[in-house]
């Protein structure tokens, strides 16, 4: 029931967040370059070395953090 909760949360939502990636190209840059760094994680993991978590969560909250406040400036100076 979880998976068809979640099926029903996405289908709702996925409208808006379109919109909003396509109204921010910065932010699907920045999407793009977290699947990368994923698919890189991944990469790394199966040839078995080690990267903990922290550094990776730490890179992402920090580039979105550093994204938003760029948005922000955007949208007062403008």
């Amino acid at each position: 029931i979880a998976v068809i909760i979640s099926i029903l949360v996405m289908m709702i939502f996925a409208k808006a967040v379109s919109d909003f990636v396509n109204n921010h190209p910065t932010i699907q840059i920045l999407a793009l370059s977290f699947l990368i760094l994923i698919g890189v994680m991944l990469i790394v993991e199966a040839l078995h070395y080690h990267v903990p978590k922290g550094y990776i969560y730490f890179s992402v909250f920090f580039s979105l953090a550093i994204e938003m406040l760029n948005m922000r400036y955007r949208k007062k100076n403008v």
